[in-house]
């Protein structure tokens, strides 16, 4: 026990500390969170929050590790890893490289909102689950509970460091249906565009784009599943979710 609290009193370097500084503060700006709110999800006292990002205190790595949790990304770039996972716990190069304990913050059950490509006053609403598959070596979500059975998908989650975005990707027969997605906020939903085919008359097929919402099923007391009409009581929080992801915004649709 002692051992272990020496090790997450340790205190990082000054180059450290300013480096999990300066990434704090940008992910503070880009998902526009007060240091009072991350304080609270960090578990820790806003004095504390101050002084480190002020570079009054260094970082130890007990504090880099909750707000590590709380962020849900990683912050410590030249910290030396005291345990390097297993070969088999890290994703291949394509995916980004990530290790499974550095993206757990990802798995969840989330409610997955988009418009309706049939009814344009409606929301398409389903299930995803997001979880380690140890035979792929990734992250893999699943969809399910969708009323077009036959279009659920399962696929491959891209966690590359340099862009900060979370990209699921599915590929079959040659074909692709790509989603880009933010980093999860503080409440965890994650808002982005997907990139799709829109199933026309007969066997016609649309390249279509739209924006998409992740909110975990744990944030809606009593989910609404399927096309979602107006008259749904969850269909207003289910466009204030999409209105999100075009006002903030976490993604642009340009037009001529």
């Amino acid at each position: 026990m002692q051992t272990q609290d020496k090790l997450t009193d340790k205190q990082l370097s000054d180059e450290q500390s300013r480096e999990i500084a300066e990434t704090i503060r940008e992910e503070l700006a880009r998902r526009r969170i007060s240091r009072q709110a991350l304080a609270e999800q960090a578990k820790l006292s806003l004095s504390t929050l101050e002084k480190v990002l002020g570079g009054r205190r260094p970082f130890t790595l007990a504090t880099t590790v909750r707000l590590e949790q709380a962020l849900g990304v990683s912050l410590r770039k030249s910290v030396v890893v005291v345990t390097p996972p297993a070969a088999n716990d890290v994703a291949p190069d394509s995916l980004g490289s990530y290790a499974h304990r550095a993206v757990t913050w990802l798995e969840d059950v989330y409610i997955t909102l988009r418009p309706s490509f049939g009814d344009k006053d409606a929301i398409f609403a389903y299930r995803t689950e997001i979880a380690w598959e140890p035979k792929v070596s990734s992250l893999v979500f699943r969809e399910g509970e969708r009323t077009d059975a036959a279009y659920e998908h399962t696929g491959e989650v891209a966690v590359p460091h340099q862009s900060g975005f979370i990209y699921l990707v599915i590929i079959k027969h040659g074909q692709h249906r790509v989603i880009t997605v933010s980093r999860p906020t503080v409440s965890g939903e994650m808002y982005g565009i997907i990139s799709t085919l829109r199933a026309g008359p007969g066997s016609q097929l649309t390249p279509t784009a739209a924006p998409i919402a992740y909110v975990p099923l744990r944030n809606i007391a009593k989910p609404s599943l399927g096309r979602v009409a107006p008259d749904d009581p969850n269909h207003a929080l289910y466009r204030k979710h999409l209105r999100r992801t075009l006002e903030e915004p976490f993604a642009l649709f340009l037009t001529l």
